[in-house]
């Protein structure tokens, strides 16, 4: 599975057509879940906006086990292959 994860991972590089702001902090998130387990610290305030989305986005894959995580960032970097 590690070598289909660095393979996604090279892939999403590669795309054609950037993806819309959802699926970016989708993939964000599952690939921090993937790579570095919970989400750790304090939510970002004030005016960091992307700071805090970003936390949130990886915030909502809580208790995800990364096996789990890299499946489906390599799934949702497949599908947006086409």
């Amino acid at each position: 599975m590690q070598d289909a994860f660095a393979q996604a991972q090279q892939d999403v590089q590669a795309l054609t057509k950037r993806p819309g702001n959802d699926v970016l902090l989708k993939l964000y998130a599952l690939y921090k879940q993937a790579t570095e387990g919970d989400v750790q610290g304090d939510r970002p305030g004030g005016f960091d906006f992307r700071g805090a989305a970003k936390h949130d986005a990886w915030a909502e894959q809580r208790g995800k086990s990364a096996d789990d995580a890299k499946r489906e960032y390599i799934d949702l970097v497949n599908s947006l292959r086409g």
